[in-house]
């Protein structure tokens, strides 16, 4: 038998506290990693409470689990999340830049560019930051695993949604130049793309029986995917099962990029 084992490693996820990256934080305590569970908060204390939630349920695994409050977009609260988790932990073995947001729909030239600006900040500037930081001590310990959670809009347009798009597309090839700065050092760095997940973020897409017919009509394996096959495939990816794997960004999709459009011929 075939075991993903993530024993004695210490995790970071970012945006943890709910959807993909709740899924992903059970799934690499599952295989035995410690967690951390960065959320950002919020004057209501909601995502403060999701996290704990969270992580109190990764402790009933057996793993040890931390929750860690940053805006992954402002470099200084980056830093001072992973001085805390020097001090928890004690070093951190796997990172998983997961926060993200889509951003307010607009056409380009309709767009508020700080709504722009916000999208980039957090899903760009976000990751560059924490692997900026796991770096530091991963190139020193020659050893260690980043994930980046792009999406499959990494190479499909999405009309409305410029800044996403295009911070997911630029999110791959900081993966491919990452896993170039390093692949000599002992670190691996490889990308995760999304397609279609179900998760409550997009509950009014799959709520309407309209928009999920029309969704279903590009996904060729005709459902949306699941948050926890996201979470299998990150730790199957973070595990030395991977070991000769940096990189590339993964689909896990359902074979949304396959142009489901010419299933039947041109």
């Amino acid at each position: 038998m075939i075991n993903i084992d993530l024993k004695g490693k210490r995790a970071l996820v970012t945006g943890a506290s709910s959807g993909i990256g709740e899924a992903i934080a059970h799934a690499l305590a599952q295989a035995g990693a410690d967690v951390a569970v960065n959320y950002l908060a919020d004057p209501a204390g909601r995502n403060a409470a999701n996290a704990e939630q969270v992580a109190a349920s990764l402790r009933q695994v057996g793993v040890r689990a931390a929750t860690l409050a940053a805006d992954i977009a402002d470099a200084g609260e980056v830093e001072k999340m992973f001085t805390q988790i020097d001090s928890t932990f004690g070093g951190i073995d796997i990172l998983v830049n997961n926060a993200g947001i889509d951003g307010v729909a607009a056409r380009c030239w309709e767009s508020n560019p700080d709504d722009w600006y916000r999208v980039i900040q957090i899903n760009l500037f976000g990751a560059y930051h924490c692997a900026r930081e796991a770096l530091k001590r991963m190139t020193t310990a020659r050893h260690g695993v980043i994930v980046n959670i792009s999406s499959v809009h990494e190479s499909i347009p999405w009309s409305g949604y410029s800044a996403y798009t295009c911070s997911k597309a630029a999110l791959t090839m900081l993966t491919q130049t990452l896993a170039q700065e390093t692949a000599d050092l002992g670190v691996r760095v490889v990308g995760v793309a999304p397609g279609a997940i179900k998760t409550e973020i997009n509950e009014a897409v799959w709520n309407d029986p309209d928009m999920l017919r029309d969704l279903l009509r590009k996904i060729p394996a005709n459902r949306m995917g699941k948050p926890e096959e996201i979470g299998r495939m990150v730790a199957l990816l973070a595990s030395d099962m991977a070991s000769y794997v940096t990189g590339p960004s993964v689909l896990v999709d359902g074979g949304m990029v396959l142009y489901p459009s010419f299933r039947h011929g041109g």
